[in-house]
């Protein structure tokens, strides 16, 4: 029996483990800990990567989107509209703000929000959207843009999953108004902790989000905003730095991998492949399938070596901490559909073929 890493990211420190303890070790001999020059230095790589006028990174996902909307100045009584089917930062944010989170159900293809059910959910107290690019494909963008832009409020793509995906020809984070995105180490780009970035266009907004994330400061001890401390460290950004170096790279390794699941259990009857649409790409930040006999087919791989996770198992509209608004069983079919079924198989840049015929191998004994 293997024994097979979820997600191998020692096989990634090993491989560029002299590029790591370098950068790491510069930004210890200057003692440059906080906004030290390797975090200027990667906001000037993620612009360029990503086209958008200015990147200002920060401590996580989750501080992404909260600056986010706090520079928008969504609070108490706003609404924001988002999917029922996503990590419950999405919409935890927007109740630490004392708004409301306006669930709408998801595309049962690529499991993000359906943006046909988008504008029924509009009212006067909407302020914002926040689509979610689940697993590393890009939502329905230009159409979720032309809604809001219709209404006049903001969106926010939360790429937390996405960096680096391509939509149009475009990136992913400078799709939208504001885009975010997480550097949780698991993630297409990841550090070796917490970390996140916001993208924007509007220099007045950027300008917002800077002064944000360092407690509303304008200049040193001068605030003119209530803000937060929300700054990302020099070593997450040194890592960065680094790993940025080989992203191309690295993305391709994984579209590979998901292809190669993909040609090799197209066929097998009780599963549903992911789907991405043509006129984007996925960075597969996970590697997500649907199966009927969910948890026998997780005791199965267990069985073999083969780890799972699901993302995820309940969605937001049941789970208890949103109770109060109110919604239940059988309010967003698809989302609680999904929930039941998805489960996600190991990849990364570092998977091998031989790890992914021995992981296809038992899925097909399975069924």
């Amino acid at each position: 029996m293997q024994k097979i890493e979820f997600m191998n990211l020692k096989a990634e420190y090993a491989a560029y483990k002299a590029e790591f303890d370098a950068a790491i070790q510069e930004v210890c001999t200057n003692a440059s800990f906080i906004m030290g020059p390797q975090v200027k230095e990667l906001e000037a790589n993620l612009t360029a990567y990503t086209g958008s006028k200015a990147a200002i990174t920060c401590g996580s996902g989750t501080d992404a989107l909260m600056i986010s909307l706090m520079a928008l100045g969504i609070g108490a009584g706003d609404e924001v509209i988002t999917t029922p089917f996503t990590f419950i930062a999405t919409a935890e944010v927007i109740s630490l703000l004392g708004a409301t989170p306006v669930f709408v159900d998801i595309d049962e293809e690529t499991y993000n929000i359906d943006y046909k059910l988008i504008e029924s959910k509009i009212t006067p107290k909407t302020k914002a959207i926040i689509p979610v690019s689940l697993y590393g494909q890009p939502a329905d963008m230009d159409e979720i843009n032309a809604i809001a832009e219709k209404h006049g409020i903001a969106v926010i793509e939360d790429a937390c999953q996405s960096f680096g995906a391509v939509y149009k020809g475009r990136k992913s984070c400078n799709l939208s108004k504001i885009g975010c995105t997480s550097f949780f180490p698991s993630k297409p780009l990841g550090c070796y902790g917490d970390g996140g970035a916001i993208f924007t266009n509007d220099e007045a907004l950027a300008a917002k989000i800077a002064s944000l994330r360092v407690h509303g400061q304008t200049a040193r001890y001068f605030h003119q905003y209530v803000g937060v401390n929300g700054r990302l460290d020099s070593v997450q950004a040194a890592v960065l730095n680094v790993k940025m170096k080989h992203l191309a790279e690295a993305l391709e390794k994984r579209i590979s991998a998901a292809k190669y699941y993909c040609d090799n259990l197209a066929g097998v009857g009780g599963i549903v492949l992911p789907k991405v649409r043509r006129d984007r790409n996925s960075v597969v930040a996970q590697f997500s399938i649907r199966v009927k006999d969910r948890e026998k087919f997780i005791e199965h791989l267990k069985n073999a070596g083969v780890p799972t996770a699901i993302h995820y198992p309940k969605p937001l509209h049941l789970q208890a901490a949103y109770e109060n608004l109110g919604y239940k069983l059988g309010d967003f079919p698809v989302s609680e559909r999904v929930s039941k079924e998805i489960v996600s198989l190991p990849i990364s840049a570092f998977i091998t073929k031989e790890e992914q015929d021995y992981i296809i191998e038992n899925i097909k004994k399975f069924f």
